[in-house]
């Protein structure tokens, strides 16, 4: 695998530890700028709504430069945003300087997604996009329980400080390792869009939203249904997040290594898996033991959904692939939002503190309806796609049938 894949690692690896270390240090910061865990909140979903809005904007910009010089101006721009939120003096300068950040999010991962691609062999190309997205996982892993701990210890600016001096790391990995692909081969804006005319796509995304939507239903709410359902400490809930991480990590690499090979069967597996586990979840969270496999086999299933779903999106949209693989990461978000929205919504039902459980089974298990839809739509292309090409041309037909007529002449 090409060395500029490290870059987009290490790129990833910022983006994914400033995304989620906010949740770490979230009453610190609520408690500097004076307002309530709520207010705070929208730190969380001004990010998310960052992304969805950025990525198809920012990427219909990009497309009259090349790939390169995108992704270094997304990494500064992700420079930009945590250091305002790191200097920030009012809690609604903390908020732009999220959104700024955010902004570079879902562009960064789309149009990384097409160079990591465009990087390999064919392939090989799933197992690229995994790469790179290790550098999420990787987040999850280390950098966001790193970025707690430094701030706990040293204030919350400090973690953002560290932040954008990953970002800074970055730039520098895409400015030297990345090749210069040049412009994309179709920079249209028409063009970008077309790829949205197919249904193919679209079921994609809907895949996309639905089933890692369901992972957030579940681990958006980790904290209280650990810690009063299975009987954990707060102190205990960051190890257990380790363990999500840990399990994102694993399966994002195996996502990555058999979607090169079976790609639909691997999203059946994986989606139905997702949803069987999710389920469980309602029933394992009542034991400490079961509680931290189950979360450990739930990020291992989610995110081995994301390389062959960014992969799908690419192959659905192969003639215009930047926006809509840029699309499809803010689909990954859109989904985090909707299912962090239903999973509070059963919680303030009532309904108790496993409830988001089964609303994330219910959200894969539709995702998994999706994907056997996108499968049968795909034998039926290739049965029209036999039909027309065994079908005999009408010049032939019309001259076997003079031939025998000229024979009695």
């Amino acid at each position: 695998m090409p060395l500029a894949l490290l870059a987009l690692a290490i790129g990833a690896f910022g983006i994914g530890t400033t995304e989620f270390v906010i949740m770490g240090v979230l009453p610190q910061v609520a408690g500097d700028f004076g307002v309530t865990i709520p207010t705070a909140g929208w730190l969380v979903t001004g990010y998310a709504l960052g992304v969805v809005l950025g990525a198809p904007l920012l990427t219909v910009l990009g497309t009259k430069v090349s790939r390169k010089k995108m992704l270094m101006f997304l990494m500064g721009l992700f420079v930009v945003g945590n250091t305002l939120s790191a200097l920030a003096p009012a809690f609604g300068l903390m908020l732009a300087g999220r959104v700024v950040a955010s902004l570079a999010h879902g562009a960064f991962f789309g149009i990384g997604s097409v160079v990591a691609a465009d990087l390999v062999a064919p392939h090989k190309k799933a197992s690229a996009i995994s790469l790179m997205f290790t550098g999420l996982t990787v987040a999850n892993i280390v950098g966001v329980p790193l970025g707690t701990y430094i701030g706990q210890a040293a204030g919350w600016r400090t973690t953002f400080a560290v932040v954008a001096a990953l970002g800074v790391i970055g730039l520098l990995g895409v400015a030297r390792l990345v090749p210069e692909q040049g412009r994309p081969p179709a920079p249209s804006v028409r063009g970008e869009f077309a790829a949205f005319r197919r249904a193919q796509v679209w079921l994609a995304m809907g895949m996309t939203v639905l089933g890692f939507g369901g992972v957030f239903a579940a681990v958006t709410y980790i904290t209280p249904m650990m810690t009063e359902v299975a009987g954990y400490s707060e102190g205990a809930v960051t190890w257990l997040l380790v363990l999500l991480g840990t399990g994102m990590f694993l399966g994002n690499l195996l996502g990555g290594k058999f979607a090169d090979r079976h790609l639909m069967p691997m999203l059946f597996t994986t989606l139905g898996g997702l949803a069987l586990a999710l389920f469980a979840f309602t029933f394992t969270a009542h034991d400490k033991v079961l509680a931290a496999l189950t979360l450990t086999v739930i990020g291992a299933l989610g995110f081995a959904t994301v390389p062959p779903l960014q992969k799908r999106v690419l192959d659905q949209a192969s003639a215009a692939p930047t926006l809509a693989s840029a699309a499809n990461i803010g689909a990954f978000n859109l989904g985090n939002a909707l299912a962090a929205w239903l999973g509070g919504a059963v919680i303030a039902g009532g309904l108790g503190y496993t409830a988001p459980n089964w609303v994330g089974a219910l959200l894969a298990a539709t995702a998994l309806l999706l994907a056997v839809l996108a499968a049968g739509l795909d034998r039926r292309e290739r049965t029209a796609g036999r039909v027309v090409a065994g079908s005999p041309r009408p010049e032939r037909a019309a001259t076997g049938a003079a031939a025998p007529a000229a024979l009695h002449r």
